[in-house]
């Protein structure tokens, strides 16, 4: 089984606040996003960039996987914040706005021509009316890009939409068409951020949503929103019990050689086992943090 990194909370910090940078060490997300794109001022570009370089290579961040976020292509910062973020060798380098699988492929390229380590990963974001209509042709188009990041914001931006509990229709066809997109590829899909740090029942509602949907976590704006992301996508006491009952069942009903297993009175089948192991190796996979 491939090994199993959780990514339930995904919280971005500025890179240029060195004291957020340091409190970061110490909060218990999945990941760490040390952006450089839209948190960081253009006067401060640079020194946000030496920043998370020296946040990377410091080793003090235990268990978080840590992606630096650089500006787009295009912007006069992107291919030093590459070459720069390559050097210092991070988990993953996320590149907003990626719009085709040539892109990817050009990415792919240019982390390898700047030196980047064999485990530094490509994660992209889709936040564009062009990068959805190419979905499945980005997530595939490499085996370097990982993850998959939904820029929520911007779609809603970008398709003159509005912000409304629940989240409006076209952005729910972009969360579904992204996350099929993905899925296909066999490759991880993070759900978009909630804004407003101060309703924890809306980014509960938000989050609930985001896992029954598929996603495998969710991008954090605020500290305070990782505790219950890690929650909404993790297996629940309940989950592992359901699960742990579902393959005695089956099993059992495959040693007495009978042609329907039940569990809890519902059928289960080959499809309901995969689920099961699944979960109990996540939840496997989450202990100890």
């Amino acid at each position: 089984m491939t090994e199993i990194r959780p990514r339930r909370s995904v919280l971005y910090m500025p890179g240029a606040n060195e004291r957020a940078l340091e409190k970061a060490k110490s909060i218990d997300a999945d990941a760490l996003i040390l952006d450089l794109e839209d948190s960081v001022s253009p006067d401060a570009k640079e020194t946000g960039r030496a920043n998370v370089c020296a946040a990377v290579t410091s080793g003090e961040y235990g268990h978080r996987e840590l992606a630096i976020r650089v500006n787009s292509i295009g912007t006069q910062w992107h291919d030093d914040d590459v070459a720069a973020a390559a050097k210092a060798g991070p988990d993953a380098i996320l590149v907003p706005k990626v719009e085709s699988a040539q892109q990817v492929r050009d990415l792919v390229a240019a982390l390898e021509a700047a030196g980047a380590p064999a485990h530094t990963q490509l994660w992209a974001m889709i936040e564009t009316p062009t990068a959805l209509l190419h979905a499945e042709e980005i997530a595939a188009a490499h085996d370097r890009l990982t993850v998959i990041v939904l820029g929520t914001n911007d779609i809603v931006n970008e398709t003159y939409g509005l912000h409304v509990p629940g989240r409006n229709p076209l952005v729910l066809t972009a969360l579904s068409w992204t996350l099929l997109a993905v899925r296909a590829a066999g490759k991880v899909v993070i759900d978009g951020v909630y804004n407003d740090v101060k309703d924890d029942e809306g980014f509960a509602a938000e989050a609930r949503q985001g896992r029954e949907m598929g996603f495998d976590g969710k991008t954090l704006i605020h500290p305070s929103q990782v505790e219950p992301a890690n929650a909404a996508f993790a297996p629940s006491e309940a989950d592992v019990e359901r699960a742990q009952g579902m393959i005695a069942a089956f099993d059992e009903a495959m040693a007495e050689k009978k042609g329907v297993a039940t569990y809890n009175g519902k059928m289960i089948e080959e499809l309901h086992i995969r689920d099961a192991k699944r979960i109990l190796a996540y939840a496997e996979a989450l202990q100890g943090r």
